[in-house]
């Protein structure tokens, strides 16, 4: 369903329609490497990836790469590496329809954005726009790609899908897969590493959130009977635990109730059982917090009876914890987790 994958990022009104040799210029990418380096590398091919639809053998260094799901092109430039196609990001991104934080590590490794073809995805996957850049690796880690659509793609080139859940696959898991899949395993692992720290320095100085339970709500504006809730699996609230929350109560018993959903409805008459110290939420017109929190039934909800909300108004930075990567994470870092820590002492933050 090609507006699915747009709730894993988009706003939440969105999400109740969709339930209704690197190169590192114009030629696009290749493996980074050179000499011998280049040679070792190769000697390591073929190498297979398993995934939820199988496996796949890739059998020499990948040099032109593209990307279906949203923060694989992050991955593939944190790597070293000029993906030659990735979808445009439509929601919280740039006017390019891109990142500022891709954009950077763009030029980081010489590159510029006009390396990189973005066709749009919000119709389904663009089969013919992703055929014409000539890929001969395609990547869906952070994708919820069907099989059907997985068998058409492999026409094009060798695919690697998510590895368990649709838009589900932990960052770091996208990581150590692609590293694989571009004889990157011994730079992938160091990339987790250095972003695992970066997440660990910046909670050291928060020592009251470890532990707090929370909650990522979607608010649909011409809808206020229930709460929208990401389960578990969503990718925000894997964020929320790498900053060290627990999964809200609530969450995990109606997540366990469907395993197979990424988001789950609660009852807006049962607002006052949402078992959390903190509630995140995506703040829109006609459902932003004055709207929230002045509601009769949504109003009761615990956590914004004692102001420890984030009423999320940024798409830009709320995308860094949406779809996360070893890009994107210092933006969270940085941006969102002080809004975090601010709404868990009392001061909603916005």
């Amino acid at each position: 369903m090609p507006s699915r994958r747009h709730v894993l990022a988009a706003a939440p009104a969105a999400a109740l329609l969709a339930l209704a040799a690197c190169s590192t210029g114009p030629s696009g990418g290749s493996a980074a490497t050179s000499g011998t380096g280049a040679s070792a590398a190769a000697a390591a091919y073929p190498v297979t990836v398993t995934h939820a639809h199988g496996s796949t053998t890739i059998a020499k260094p990948p040099t032109r790469i593209a990307t279906i799901g949203w923060a694989d092109a992050d991955v593939v430039t944190a790597l070293g590496i000029t993906p030659v196609g990735a979808p445009k990001i439509t929601w919280g991104g740039n006017a390019k329809g891109s990142t500022d934080w891709f954009d950077a590590q763009l030029t980081k490794i010489g590159a510029t954005d006009g390396d990189v073809t973005r066709y749009d995805d919000s119709a389904g996957i663009p089969f013919d726009a992703i055929a014409a850049t000539r890929p001969d690796l395609i990547l869906g880690l952070s994708s919820g790609v069907s099989k059907e659509e997985y068998d058409k793609l492999s026409k094009i080139a060798p695919v690697v899908a998510y590895t368990k859940a649709p838009w589900g696959t932990p960052w770091q898991d996208q990581l150590a897969t692609i590293g694989t899949a571009l004889g990157k395993d011994a730079e992938a692992a160091r990339l987790k590493a250095d972003t695992e720290k970066t997440i660990a320095d910046a909670l050291a100085a928060h020592p009251e959130v470890k532990g707090k339970s929370a909650a990522w709500a979607w608010f649909s504006p011409t809808d206020l009977s229930t709460i929208g809730l990401y389960t578990t699996s969503d990718l925000r609230p894997q964020m929320l635990r790498e900053f060290g929350f627990v999964d809200s109560p609530t969450v995990v018993d109606l997540s366990e109730a469907d395993p197979s959903a990424f988001s789950v409805n609660l009852s807006a008459e049962k607002a006052s059982t949402l078992d959390a110290d903190l509630v995140v939420f995506y703040a829109e017109e006609g459902a932003g917090a004055d709207a929230i929190t002045g509601n009769a039934l949504l109003g009761q909800i615990p956590a914004l009876k004692s102001k420890q909300y984030v009423a999320s108004a940024d798409n830009a930075v709320a995308l860094s914890m949406s779809l996360p990567s070893p890009l994107s994470v210092r933006t969270a870092v940085e941006k969102f987790l002080p809004k975090i820590v601010s709404a868990l002492n009392g001061t909603p933050a916005s």
